[in-house]
């Protein structure tokens, strides 16, 4: 297959500080480039559906302080919420010097479901951690946030990973799928328990899925000593994605003694993202910048 262009694009945009009371104007730039040039593994076509790609939003050089996280926008397996699950939380980490990376994964209505989402966002990981060097980011330090459905993807892509193939022929492949941290907002988790998500569900698994399958695709189920220090938000009001995903996960790390934080405020339901327009959830973006700099995952700029 031709290998196909890089993109760039340049946009005027307003982005919001943490605590969404002041505002600064700043010029935003990104690049957006397909996960495999050559075409992704099981494509059905040559179409945008059939190409997921990674959008890079890189911040200035004088701000950049190392760390970098893949981003999974939700959308419950079947589309994406590139917006608010996406540009806008890119633009929040550049502007803490983060470097973010949107991962536009294949889902249902691009017609496809698992295992294509989870090798994708492993393809990102990938991807940012064999381009370290020229992205300005230390590859021990590259995380992944997800929301809702983009939750369940994260917490897959740090439960099912491997440490890449020496001997591959591309040199994306050899290296780790592994994230250093996690940072799940609203999460989906669970495939077997009775307050997990069914849309998300049976557009990534089918119908009615094997059951080995459906436990292997728990998250909960599947942590280890070696699952990734993990941050943790969600919100009672939440009946769509109830909040027991999220403590199940929480439980499961603390079994296994894996560095973990969880936030379940009181007021926001689901699908808030930033959450600038609520009271009490919209401190978890300055609550999660505390935890990465407290797990020594964030180093400010000096």
């Amino acid at each position: 297959m031709t290998k196909k262009p890089v993109y760039l694009i340049l946009i005027i945009s307003v982005l919001t500080s943490l605590s969404f009371a002041q505002q600064e104007e700043v010029v935003s730039a990104f690049t957006v480039e397909q996960l495999w040039s050559d075409g992704a593994p099981g494509a059905k076509g040559s179409t945008e559906d059939d190409e997921p790609t990674l959008t890079i939003y890189l911040p200035p050089k004088e701000k950049a302080n190392g760390t970098a996280v893949v981003i999974c926008p939700g959308g419950g397996y079947w589309g994406l919420a590139m917006d608010h699950e996406g540009h806008q939380v890119a633009k929040w980490l550049n502007s803490n010097g983060i470097a973010a990376f949107i991962v536009k994964y294949r889902c249902k209505s691009m017609g496809y479901s698992h295992p294509y989402p989870l090798l994708d966002a492993q393809r990102a990981i990938r991807t940012v951690r064999s381009r370290a060097k020229d992205f300005n980011i230390d590859p021990s330090k590259i995380g992944i946030i997800g929301f809702s459905a983009g939750g369940h993807l994260a917490s897959t892509a740090g439960t099912h990973f491997d440490a890449g193939k020496a001997d591959a022929k591309d040199v994306i492949d050899k290296v780790s799928c592994r994230p250093d941290f996690m940072i799940l907002i609203y999460p989906v988790i669970t495939m077997t328990k009775e307050f997990g998500h069914s849309g998300s569900k049976k557009n990534l698994l089918g119908e009615n899925p094997d059951a080995e399958l459906a436990r292997s695709m728990s998250s909960e189920l599947q942590v280890t000593s070696e699952t990734p220090p993990t941050f943790l938000v969600h919100t009672r009001e939440d009946t769509g994605v109830p909040t027991e995903n999220s403590i199940s996960f929480y439980l499961a790390l603390q079994k296994a003694k894996v560095p973990a934080e969880l936030h379940i405020f009181n007021k926001g339901g689901h699908g808030y993202g930033l959450a600038g327009y609520l009271t009490t959830a919209s401190a978890w973006p300055d609550m999660c910048l505390e935890w990465l700099k407290d797990t020594k995952l964030l180093e400010e700029k000096k």
